[in-house]
């Protein structure tokens, strides 16, 4: 019966084992789900809604094959249709029953629909002259509309992806509203090979209990096979009675027996000299001799004995050893199947939906619009416009350092190059940093212009003042330029702001909800640095602007005491005048209902001779004859330097100062008076 209980387990045990495996092998599904796209008429862009890519659950994978350089970027829906407003791409959308379906959208068509007011036409925003765009980025105006625009460089994107021949792109989540734009150049039409894939739960949960099923029941197996055998041998063995008793035995009286029996047992005696030996010297007598051989055979008996169970010691022992050999094979069968399963072979336990940990109530209006980057998008903006004017300043090349900058601060840096090149050791402009950007303040808007506001440090070095700066994107087809830029002060107090993934609104220059509008900042400011303390406004301004105002006009009396010391102060005059610059202020709004306002003036200093006999001499000022080409002047000079300024402006009836953030002062120009 043991033999049929083993035959039993081992059946069992090929079936769940054969079962586990054929989980994990012929029964195994595929690991992918994929879908080509079709595009039956080519264009330069292929636009991959989001819905096509949400189709399935799971992380996406794009796989694009072509001949030459691949591009493939994802970003906000809206602004991808933005972009391509004037030109013709491939629109791919989920159709029924999970087919996708590639719509030819015509150059222009966008223009005719309900959401033409969100986007701007290109010939709406023409760009400066002076102001020329990277080769990757079209130019504003009107040609952005022209052919050929490459998709590669462009601040829309939120992340962007390039390769040679087969572009790969695994483990994108990407979420509602964002969708991905395929192309080469913008010029030739855009790669049909286009595979999207999902990934399938190919977890096989039972498979790896069956197969340690199995291998225990292969293991039971095994001993009842083993004990069947060894239940075989035994009965398969002799079945012989052990001796009885022996009788007892008396000594033999020699004397009376028959004479013939006499003689035998004489004549088979032995002889006295052998007795002695056998004996050492005693005499060998027939009582003692038989008790001899009494002890004899039971000495024999003894040794058989011994025999016996020492044999039935080593059968014993020689079972119990081949029983652990069969049994080893079992355990390496057991140990192989159980490290040769992944978990995905066994059941997960403990893996329930996972409970909200609480997190800060943040309440959003319910018209609240997109902020116009995300963090990681500023970051990396930020990231390429500090290396791109750091390459610019140099080379030099303000139409390079014109694809970054725009408004003051690109007035500022096109009169440094031409200080550097008149004076070499002029030093270079300190490089934004980049290392720990601190504050990211988009606008919460889908319209253009859009204007974000970063705060930046150095993480190496404490020497480089934190930099507050403003970047504004004009329209879908141009790069951020930064407008205004200062260096914050030790003592400033950055205001409480909104959160990235939230954003901001832009105050209008005329809000009567702060303590000043925005566009009369300015102006105040500057009556302070006319005034002094007589200024009515005098009281607004913390400690830190004042300090600023003071300093300027400490500036003023230098000149004034410079002239008195060089024997002018009869023959020539100073007039100062500061005045808001003709850029608009831009103002973002901040948590305690107030605003972050950035303006710049421009401070004019003049010397003028009060004699015709008198010549104004430039001295020892090597940037006046640097930038005006002379030494000296019959009619007079006239300097300019641009004040950049970003105040924290409390909110209307709130007793708060308006603080001074961050300062920056260039030279704009020296002029002679003709």
């Amino acid at each position: 019966m043991r033999f049929v209980w083993a035959v039993v387990a081992f059946v069992l045990a090929a079936g769940l084992i054969a079962a586990g495996i054929a989980q994990r092998t012929i029964f195994m599904g595929p690991s992918t789900q994929e879908v080509s796209v079709a595009v039956e008429e080519p264009a330069p862009y292929v636009l991959l809604d989001g819905d096509v890519l949400r189709e399935h659950p799971g992380s996406q994978t794009l796989l694009v094959r072509g001949e030459g350089e691949i591009f493939a970027a994802y970003g906000r829906t809206a602004d991808m249709e933005a972009w391509l407003a004037d030109a013709s791409y491939n629109h791919v959308t989920a159709g029924k029953g999970g087919e996708l379906e590639a719509e030819l959208i015509p150059a222009g068509a966008a223009a005719d629909g309900d959401d033409a007011t969100a986007t701007p036409a290109p010939t709406e925003s023409p760009a400066p002259a002076e102001t020329p765009v990277p080769s990757a980025t079209p130019t504003e105006g009107g040609a952005a509309a022209e052919p050929g625009r490459n998709p590669a460089g462009s601040d829309l994107w939120l992340d962007s992806f390039t390769e040679t021949d087969a572009l790969i792109v695994d483990k994108m989540q990407l979420p509602e509203g964002v969708s991905l734009i395929i192309a080469y150049d913008g010029t030739a039409d855009a790669p049909d090979d286009i595979v999207i894939s999902w990934p399938l739960d190919t977890s096989t949960p039972l498979a790896g209990p069956l197969m340690a099923a199995g291998a225990a029941l292969l293991l039971v197996g095994l001993v009842l096979y083993v004990l069947a055998i060894r239940h075989q041998r035994r009965g398969r063995g002799p079945r012989r009675k052990g001796p009885g008793p022996l009788p007892a035995t008396e000594p033999i009286d020699v004397a009376q027996l028959p004479p013939s029996e006499r003689a035998v047992i004489e004549g088979s005696a032995p002889a006295p000299g052998d007795a002695d030996e056998a004996s050492g010297g005693a005499p060998a007598e027939g009582p003692d001799t038989a008790g001899v051989g009494r002890e004899g055979a039971d000495d024999a008996a003894g040794e058989r004995s011994s025999d016996r169970d020492r044999k039935t010691e080593r059968r014993a022992t020689t079972t119990d050893r081949r029983r652990r050999l069969l049994a080893l094979p079992a355990l390496a069968v057991t140990a192989l199947l159980a490290s040769g399963c992944s978990p995905d072979s066994w059941p997960q336990f403990g893996e329930g939906t996972p409970s909200p940990s609480p997190s800060a109530t943040v309440i959003a209006p319910e018209n609240q619009k997109p902020p116009a980057v995300t963090e990681a998008q500023a970051r990396r903006i930020l990231q390429e416009v500090s290396t791109t004017l750091s390459d610019a300043d140099a080379a030099m090349d303000i139409a390079l350092a014109g694809t970054r900058l725009d408004g003051p601060a690109l007035t500022a840096r096109t009169t440094e190059y031409a200080l550097r090149t008149a004076l070499p050791e002029t030093p270079v402009p300190a490089a934004i940093p980049t290392d720990d950007v601190e504050v990211v303040l988009p606008e919460a808007t889908d319209r253009w212009p859009r204007t974000v506001l970063l705060l930046s440090k150095n993480a190496g070095d404490d020497t480089v003042p934190p930099v507050i700066l403003t970047m504004t994107q004009q329209d879908p087809w141009s790069n951020y330029k930064v407008t205004n830029m200062a260096e914050m002060s030790a003592d400033a107090v950055f205001p409480e702001v909104a959160a990235p993934w939230l954003g901001t609104s832009l105050v209008p220059d005329d809000s009567a909800f702060l303590s000043i509008p925005p566009s009369e900042l300015a102006t105040t400011f500057a009556d302070i640095v006319d005034a002094g303390e007589t200024s009515a406004s005098y009281g607004l301004f913390d400690e830190i602007s004042q300090k600023l105002a003071q300093s300027i006009r400490d500036s003023r009396q230098a000149v004034v005491q410079n002239l008195a010391d060089n024997g002018a102060a009869e023959t020539s005059q100073t007039a100062f005048d500061i005045v808001p610059a003709d850029s608009a202020p831009v103002s973002m709004a901040t948590l305690d209902s107030g605003a972050i306002v950035a303006v710049s003036l421009v401070d004019t200093e003049s010397v003028t001779p009060t004699s015709a006999d008198a010549v104004i001499r430039f001295g020892d000022n090597a940037q006046a004859k640097a930038l005006t080409g002379v030494s000296e002047s019959a009619k007079g000079v006239t300097t300019k330097y641009e004040f950049q300024l970003f105040f924290s402006v409390p909110s209307q009836g709130s007793t708060e100062q308006i603080r001074l953030l961050a300062v920056r002062q260039d030279l704009l120009s020296v002029e002679v008076i003709k």
